[in-house]
């Protein structure tokens, strides 16, 4: 997908895009540059370590309910659809 970048330094990241990424309004994101891109990186607070017994155990420290929706099938499908048969 193609997009560009208007008079005032914005760019339209395509809704297929937004929701595969789970950026919604408000989304912190990272913009980093190297040699040949510029890349987004959604920001997202990492695990949180509990003790469970007597061992930690990593859990998320986001709500499941504003996890995006992930269709498994359909990114295996996108993936083998890639590559010439």
């Amino acid at each position: 997908m193609k997009s560009a970048i208007d008079k005032a330094g914005r760019i339209v990241i395509p809704a297929a895009i937004r929701a595969r990424a789970g950026l919604r309004p408000g989304t912190e994101v990272d913009i980093v540059l190297d040699d040949v891109s510029v890349r987004l990186i959604r920001c997202v607070p990492g695990p949180k370590l509990t003790r469970v017994g007597g061992r930690l155990v990593a859990r998320p420290s986001v709500d499941p309910a504003e996890l995006p929706e992930v269709d498994l099938a359909a990114l295996i499908e996108e993936e083998r659809s890639r590559w010439p048969r």
